[in-house]
C-alpha cells in the first residue's frame, strides 16, 4: 500500500503512451516435459544496458510439472476507477497460475532483479473455493484479481463448466466465483471489459480433454471446440448475450476491446475455419439499442504445401493454416497485431477504421515448413506466438510457444524458447530489430510477455482520452 496511487497507473490510455518506456520483460520460462520447474525470466530490454536483450535474472518455482501460460499483476490502472477501493496499492506482484496443476504463485517483483515467491496457493484450496481447475488468464479488476479457468470440478476438469473467480488484490486469498447466470458459457479462454460502460467479453477454446493432450482432430473436424463470443453485465455478473460465430469457426480465443472506454468495440481472433484452413478476425460492436453485433474483418488463407514437409497432423490437408494464437491493440487503438503461428507470420493490420482493417505491416519468422531465419541468421523455433506491444507502441515483443503438447504436434522436430522484438515505423510497417534476439536457457520454452509498468494486454482505463 502506498500513500498516494502507483506512478504507473494512468487514468488513460493517452497518458498510458507518454510513461516512461519500460525497462524489464517479465517472461514465462516452460519446461515442456515437466522435468525442471517453471519459472520467470528477467529480460533487460533497456538498449543502454550492458545486459539489453538477455536474461539478467529468472527465478523457479519449488514445484514441477505446473505449465505456465498466461499471468497478470495485482494491480493496475483500473484500481482508479471511481467504483474502487484500491487506488493506493502497487503494481508489485505477478499472479502467475499453472494451467497443469491449477497451482498459483504470486511473485513479487519489487526489485526486478531479485524475484520472490510471496504466496502459493495450492490446488486443493482452488478446487474447494471455487470448483474449478485449470486457472489461466489473470485480470487486475477494480475490487479484485479475476482468474478465468479452463476447466470445471474433478480430476478431468469436466464437473461442470469452467468459469471466472476472483482474488483478494491484497492478502491473495480466493473469495469464490463471479457468475450468477451463466447462460449459454459452457467453455472459457479470455476475457477483457470496459469499466465505465460495465460490460464483460469471454471467449472459448476447448475443455481439458481437448487440448491437455494434444489438439484432438476428431473433435476439430467434428466442430467441437468453442465458437462463440459472451457478452456480461460486469456489476449483475450475468451473460446478457451470446454471439455464436457459426461451429465452422473453431477456437474463439483472444479478446481485444478498445482501449479508449468512450468506444464500444473490439476484436476477437479465430484459430482456425474448418470449411478451408483459413484464420479470422471479428470485430463486435453494441449497437445504440444495446444489442451486441459481429463481423469477420480480417481473414488470413493457408499456404499450400507438399505433404512430405509437413507434421503428420497436417500431411491430409496439403496446406499450412495460419493458426491465429494471439492479437494485441496498441494503445491509441491503431494498429493490432496478429500471430500466425503457423504460417511463422506477425501482421500489423490499421484498426483506425475497426470494420474496415487492412494490412499494414508483416514479420516472416519461422513457420511451419519454412523455417525463416531471422534478419541475424539464426533460427526462430516454431512461430510468432504471444505478443506485447510497449505502452508507447514503438515496439512488438513476441516469444514462440503455444501449449506444450500443440507445440510438439505441429513443430515436432523442433526445440528451444525465444523473444525477439520489431520495431514499429512511424506511419507502420514493422522491422525485427537484428540485435534483439533472446535465448531462453535449455530446457524452456518461452510464453507469455508482461513489461514492467505495465502493458497493451493488462490495463484497463477508466476515462476517456482528451
Amino acid at each position: 500500500m502506498t500513500l498516494r496511487p502507483d506512478p504507473t497507473f494512468h487514468a488513460t490510455a493517452q497518458l498510458a503512451m507518454q510513461a516512461p518506456v519500460e525497462n524489464y520483460g517479465f517472461v514465462v520460462m516452460l519446461s515442456p516435459d515437466g522435468s525442471q520447474p517453471d519459472g520467470i525470466a528477467v529480460v533487460d530490454l533497456n538498449p543502454k544496458s550492458d545486459g539489453y536483450g538477455s536474461i539478467v535474472h529468472q527465478i523457479l518455482m519449488p514445484n514441477k510439472g505446473d505449465e505456465f501460460h498466461h499471468f497478470g499483476w495485482n494491480a493496475c490502472s483500473s484500481s482508479l476507477s471511481p467504483l474502487s477501493g484500491h487506488a493506493f496499492l502497487e503494481r508489485r506482484y505477478l499472479i502467475v497460475p499453472g494451467i497443469r496443476s491449477s497451482r498459483i504463485y504470486v511473485i513479487d517483483t519489487k526489485d526486478p532483479l531479485d524475484l520472490k515467491i510471496h504466496k502459493i496457493i495450492e490446488p486443493e484450496e482452488v478446487f474447494a473455493k471455487t470448483g474449478y481447475s485449470r486457472p489461466h488468464t489473470i485480470h487486475c479488476g477494480p475490487e479484485g484479481i479475476y482468474v478465468s479457468t479452463l476447466g470445471g470440478g474433478g480430476k478431468d476438469g469436466m464437473d461442470g463448466p469452467p468459469g471466472i473467480f476472483i482474488m483478494d488484490c491484497e492478502t491473495f486469498d480466493i473469495i469464490g466465483r463471479y457468475e450468477m447466470d451463466r447462460g449459454k458459457q459452457e467453455k472459457h479462454y479470455d476475457f477483457w471489459w470496459n469499466l465505465p460502460q460495465d460490460y464483460m467479453v469471454s471467449s472459448e477454446w476447448g475443455l481439458p480433454p481437448q487440448f491437455e493432450n494434444g489438439l484432438v482432430p476428431e473433435e476439430l473436424l467434428s466442430n467441437k471446440y468453442g465458437h462463440a463470443l459472451h457478452f456480461w453485465d460486469l456489476r449483475k455478473r450475468k451473460n446478457i448475450q451470446t454471439i455464436d460465430f457459426g461451429e465452422n469457426h473453431q477456437m474463439t480465443l483472444e479478446v481485444r476491446p478498445a482501449h479508449d472506454p468512450k468506444k464500444s468495440y473490439g476484436f476477437c481472433s479465430i484459430v482456425v475455419d474448418t470449411t478451408n484452413l483459413q484464420a479470422a478476425v471479428f470485430t463486435w460492436w453494441r449497437d445504440e439499442d444495446g444489442t451486441w453485433q459481429a463481423k469477420k474483418t480480417i481473414t488470413i488463407d493457408p499456404r499450400p504445401e507438399k505433404p512430405e514437409n509437413l507434421p503428420p497432423l497436417l500431411q491430409g490437408f496439403e496446406a499450412v493454416p495460419p493458426l491465429i494464437t494471439d492479437i494485441d491493440l496498441s494503445l491509441d487503438d491503431k494498429y493490432l497485431y496478429v500471430s500466425c503461428w503457423g504460417l511463422g507470420e506477425l501482421h500489423q493490420y490499421d484498426v483506425s477504421d475497426p470494420m474496415n482493417p487492412f494490412l499494414a505491416g508483416k514479420v516472416e519468422l519461422g513457420g511451419i515448413a519454412r523455417g525463416t531465419k531471422h534478419p541475424n541468421g539464426r533460427e526462430f523455433v516454431f512461430g510468432p506466438q504471444m505478443v506485447e506491444i510497449s505502452r508507447d507502441g514503438k515496439r512488438v515483443y513476441w516469444t514462440n510457444s503455444l501449449y506444450s503438447t500443440w507445440d510438439s504436434q505441429f513443430y515436432p522436430e523442433q526445440e528451444g524458447g525465444q523473444m525477439v522484438m520489431a520495431l514499429v515505423g512511424e506511419n507502420g510497417g514493422l522491422t525485427l530489430d537484428k540485435d534483439f534476439f533472446v535465448e531462453f536457457p535449455k530446457g524452456h520454452r518461452a510464453h507469455q510477455i508482461r513489461l514492467e509498468g505495465g502493458d497493451c494486454s493488462t490495463d484497463s482505463f477508466c476515462y476517456p482520452n482528451v
